[in-house]
């Protein structure tokens, strides 16, 4: 199901007052909307709120006004959920500010002067008055009986804090905050209403939204958009709640009608007729939506260069007329849409800039993130050359030779930019990284040389050396054994075997080298304790051989021609655990 399919469904419910399913509903439609809506947050924030769960309703309606901080109605969901939450001058702030927003909304008005009453009813309670409120004897009865309370005070615990609260009412004023049911009794009692927030709040069914846009357009299936349709009421308020709606002038009207005929043509792909009643709507009405959308329709026509035309008169009237930074992010974002289009990515990539400075949407980072990569592969494919590579090769080995070790980086880079597939210009680069005492970055690079050459012998010993100079001996050995493992079933080059056992001689011994001063015995103590020695010594299989090994040392010969074996026994024998004389 598409977004508006889910939204239609969540509305569906609300009217029916079943909440929790609306909620359901406008979840599925947040998670399948490819923007950010304030509009799905504001309903969702009404359910929470007809459920009496205030928190959840007061942080999708902080949610509605972050992502449209211009929306009057998004700021009367967070008054209303303040309201329920009993923070009347937090209710207050948020009224004012949609009043801010739109002076004449009535909605505002209306909670402002509801959370004003209910403040000083708050701070300033009569007390002989309130202890007679709570000392009605008929009290726990008129409690179950009302509609606001009924089903709460079907509740036994609840019941008999009610009784305690009778014999001493303002004892029970710090736990009112901690326990929503005790402050909806509470202020039932006083007479402040906090069940049904004021009208136009978060709780008010007859402030529901039903606004909708249309999908933007995208490069592979653009489609025009809906500007926002007038805030339908979905319950009918009372006469005498309904808030007044400004009039929409007949020009406007007329060109919505073009527009709607516009999009009903652009669905159909009949993009010319569409772009005619854009036009239609633009002259009589001047709203950038109009050219926006036609430019959508230029975009699917494939007429790149007329759409971006479009869009840059849409963002020059957008400027000159105020109006909303989102239309004018949209009109940037089309621009780099068609330039993406023309393999322009440089130009793409400046537009989609320009539309995440007016505003930040995700679904635009996105698309200027694919066109930067992609820009830097084609220029990185672009810049390959053998031939150059092969030049900066022999200009490193000549810096190399003099020990001049900053530029045989410098070249070794050129090198690898010039061929990437060459394994030999991420080894001598690693050398060189070497000789300037930089380790990590020499065994990245030999890393590098070996997931290109995993025969690349040279790369396997010059990574030991750097993780020898750093004291990674385990890390060190392990590679030795790989660079060992490698040569015999590619190269078996005796000189290069040699070279793999002589560092693996020396990474064991430095690894079991004796403290200073520390006598031999208390060195093996030592090492018996070390991890990996202590795992040799617990191996059943190693026992056994060990003990065959004092009764006849020619088995242990035997038995390390088995290599996971031979390397157990060269560590015993580094340690000192197993002694050769």
């Amino acid at each position: 199901m598409s977004t508006e399919e889910y939204k239609a469904k969540g509305n569906d419910a609300f009217r029916q007052k079943n909440f929790q399913e609306a909620i359901d509903y406008f979840t599925k439609a947040i998670e399948a909307s490819e923007t950010s809506n304030h509009v799905l947050y504001s309903n969702r924030s009404a359910c929470y709120a007809s459920l009496h769960k205030y928190d959840d309703a007061l942080n999708d309606a902080n949610e509605c006004v972050k992502i449209n901080p211009t929306w009057a109605k998004g700021y009367n969901r967070v008054g209303a959920a303040e309201f329920g939450l009993g923070k009347y001058e937090e209710a207050i702030n948020a009224y004012n500010k949609a009043l801010e927003i739109e002076p004449t909304n009535a909605m505002a008005k209306e909670g402002l002067t509801s959370a004003s009453q209910a403040k000083e009813s708050a701070s300033s309670p009569n007390v002989n008055d309130m202890f007679g409120k709570f000392t009605d004897p008929q009290l726990i009865n008129k409690l179950k009986v009302n509609p606001k309370t009924a089903e709460m005070m079907k509740d036994p615990s609840l019941v008999e804090k009610v009784r305690k609260m009778q014999t001493d009412p303002q004892s029970v004023a710090q736990d009112m905050m901690s326990d929503p049911r005790l402050m909806t009794v509470v202020t039932t009692i006083l007479g402040i209403d906090l069940q049904q927030p004021p009208n136009g709040g978060a709780g008010a069914p007859s402030s529901f939204d039903n606004d909708v846009q249309m999908k933007d357009a995208e490069p592979a299936s653009a489609a025009a958009d809906e500007s926002p349709a007038p805030k339908k009421e979905e319950t009918k308020p009372k006469a005498a709640e309904k808030p007044k709606e400004e009039p929409v002038s007949s020009e406007k009207e007329l060109a919505d009608s073009y527009k709607a005929q516009a999009n009903t043509l652009y669905k159909q792909k009949k993009f010319d007729e569409a772009i005619e009643l854009y036009n239609k709507a633009w002259e009589t009405y001047k709203d950038i939506t109009y050219l926006n959308n036609r430019a959508a329709a230029e975009f699917e026509k494939g007429d790149y260069d007329a759409s971006i035309q479009t869009c840059l008169t849409a963002v020059d009237e957008g400027r000159e007329m105020r109006a909303n930074y989102q239309l004018v992010a949209k009109s940037f974002a089309r621009i780099g849409n068609c330039y993406v289009k023309k393999d322009d990515l440089k130009k793409a990539i400046e537009y989609y800039e320009k539309s995440l400075t007016e505003h930040r949407n995700a679904d635009t980072l996105k698309k200027l993130r694919a066109a930067e990569k992609e820009l830097k592969d084609r220029e990185a494919r672009a810049y390959i050359d053998k031939d150059k590579a092969e030049e900066a090769r022999l200009k490193g080995k000549e810096y190399f030779t003099q020990g001049d070790w900053p530029n045989a980086v410098k070249a070794y880079a050129e090198m690898i930019k010039r061929d990437p597939s060459d394994a030999r210009g991420y080894s001598n680069r690693a050398a060189a990284l070497a000789k300037l005492m930089s380790f990590p970055d020499a065994i990245r690079d030999c890393d590098e040389a070996i997931k290109l050459d995993p025969t690349f012998i040279r790369a396997y010993i010059r990574k030991a050396n750097a993780q020898l100079a750093m004291k990674e001996y385990k890390p060190c050995i392990d590679t030795l054994y790989e660079a060992k493992d490698a040569e015999m079933k590619n190269g078996n080059n005796p000189a290069t075997l040699r070279e793999i056992e002589g560092l693996l001689q020396k990474a064991l011994s430095q690894r079991f080298e004796p403290l200073e001063g520390e006598t031999y015995e208390q060195s093996v103590a030592r090492f018996q304790k070390d991890p990996e020695v202590v795992e040799i010594l617990q191996d059943p299989v190693m026992n056994t051989i060990l003990q065959q090994a004092q009764g006849n040392p020619a088995a242990l010969q035997e038995h390390m021609k088995n290599p996971e074996v031979y390397k157990k026994i060269l560590i015993l024998m580094a340690a000192g655990i197993i002694r050769t004389r």
